[in-house]
């Protein structure tokens, strides 16, 4: 068929007046396969993109933000027990709590990818299958991070914590095991859901959890001085409250009835498949996650501990405020590609790519603003320690840089979830996160002058250049492959009800 058959169509599809919510995915492939495209619709088009992009990542960065929250308030919480108290819940919460959540999350990113695919091309019985084979992969993992909760102390001291931070750290790491358990079922329903571009109810869940977690951590901590045991246990309860919620979801609502089809032995069968891209996908979040709490874990080995601690603790919880919003947009960029590469919409992937990285940088470049503006008063909301403060506000040119490269490389790192390369980006978060970045910041704080400076220079230096990998990755990736990488996964999906198969091509 000729051009100027097709062009009526195209009129059609994209006409000025037509409503953005009525076109269609596939009525937007077929435009994008005609070049050239004048700049009215491009326009157009990235209203279309945005338009999805911020129905999904609205409610994801709501979940992202208010789950990271429950952590936040709680050491914020005991920031008011005192300096002590503060820096073994923060060595705990980061060496502990931030490795167990690594994986969970890490594991659970395959169940984002598996999933999204699956839903993208309508095969809708096999989500139910993994969301359960993965439960029983998070459960096993849970039991052997468990012995590590237990002995937290010995292991923080093993790393060079000073004996009275391990202490602390140990008898709130253990009020954590229960918060471990909740992670196995909470972590997969969640991107069972997103996958399903079920974000809303998740998003009510989560402020709600969160509301009820202040009330709990105020009368808990501050009113009846549990300690840190109390603020942990809170925080447990806080999270099987949230899982206990997605599950009810999972279970009740009509939106699941094609996804969610029952308990069923299936799930035992084919494990090792499945088990083999979630521990890539595991391998390739945690070598992220673990990066930055590896930084603070090695701040507390510098003379003056407390304040090194305690500064680059503050910061990382605003980093990490701000990547868990970034990782709100990445949730939905894995979304959006992994069902177009499902749904055989290889340029309408590749547009989504596009449209969602310049969201983030100009997202990132607000962040920046608000950093400098208010430098001392986002310290003083964890310390009152002068010597605390300005650690803090020195760190702040720093905490910019890494705002700034954060809001494009969680971004890619949500394409290669949707995409399924979780095995090279893995090669890649190790070579520039802890081969080039912790080697240079080891040496620039234990050795030059610069301190917990030197620590963040290096860490930046490996975000960048894993950065730049990412930008080389995806630029030159064949779209057109991706599809069909995609429908060789669902055509043998097709034919072999416990999904095996799917995750074997990945």
């Amino acid at each position: 068929m000729g051009s100027v058959e097709r062009q009526p169509l195209l009129q059609l599809t994209l006409d000025p007046h037509t409503p953005i919510k009525n076109l269609s995915s596939d009525n937007i492939e077929e435009f994008l396969e005609h070049r050239p495209i004048v700049l009215r619709w491009w326009l157009k088009l990235v209203a279309w993109e945005s338009r999805l992009l911020w129905l999904l990542s609205g409610s994801s960065i709501i979940v992202s933000i208010f789950n990271y929250m429950l952590s936040f308030v709680t050491l914020m919480f005991t920031g008011h027990l005192g300096s002590l108290d503060l820096a073994g819940a923060s060595i705990a919460s980061v060496g502990i709590q931030g490795l167990a959540y690594g994986i969970m999350l890490g594991m659970a990113s395959a169940v984002q990818t598996v999933c999204g695919q699956a839903y993208g091309a309508k095969k809708y019985a096999a989500m139910s299958i993994i969301l359960q084979r993965a439960i029983i992969l998070h459960i096993g993992a849970a039991v052997i991070l468990s012995f590590l909760y237990w002995y937290s102390g010995t292991f923080l001291k093993a790393i060079g914590q000073s004996d009275d931070i391990a202490e602390k750290g140990q008898i709130f790491a253990r009020g954590l095991i229960l918060q471990l358990y909740a992670f196995t079922v909470s972590c997969p329903m969640q991107r069972f859901l997103q996958a399903q571009n079920i974000v809303n109810p998740l998003a009510y869940m989560a402020v709600g959890v969160f509301l009820l977690h202040v009330l709990l951590n105020w009368l808990v901590v501050d009113v009846f001085r549990y300690g840190l045991i109390g603020a942990a246990l809170t925080l447990s309860f806080s999270w099987w409250l949230l899982s206990l919620l997605n599950g009810l979801y999972i279970l009740l609502s009509p939106n699941c009835k094609e996804t969610w089809t029952g308990f069923s032995l299936k799930a035992f069968k084919g494990i090792w498949p499945y088990f083999k891209l979630t521990v890539a996908s595991a391998v390739m979040l945690c070598l992220e996650i673990w990066y930055n709490q590896g930084l603070v874990i090695i701040s507390g080995m510098l003379p003056n501990p407390m304040v090194s601690l305690d500064s680059i603790s503050i910061c990382m919880n605003y980093l990490n405020w701000d990547i868990n919003f970034i990782l709100g947009l990445s949730a939905a960029t894995s979304i959006r590609v992994s069902n177009e590469l499902g749904a055989a919409h290889p340029k309408v992937a590749k547009f989504s790519v596009f449209v969602v990285n310049g969201t983030s940088i100009l997202i990132s470049v607000v962040f920046c603003a608000i950093i400098l503006i208010f430098r001392v008063a986002l310290s003083e909301l964890f310390t009152s320690d002068p010597e605390v403060i300005e650690a803090v506000t020195n760190l702040t040119p720093l905490l910019v840089i890494s705002v700034f490269l954060n809001g494009i490389q969680p971004i890619l790192s949500g394409v290669a979830i949707g995409s399924g390369w979780q095995a090279i980006v893995a090669y890649v978060n190790l070579a520039c996160y802890y081969v080039i970045g912790l080697t240079v910041g080891c040496v620039l704080g234990f050795k030059t002058s610069l301190g917990v400076d030197g620590i963040w220079w290096g860490m930046i230096l490996g975000v960048f250049i894993q950065t730049m990998t990412l930008i080389i990755l995806t630029a030159r990736t064949n779209w057109d492959a991706e599809v069909e990488k995609a429908i060789t996964r669902i055509k043998k999906a097709a034919e072999d009800e416990t999904f095996d198969q799917l995750v074997a091509n990945i």
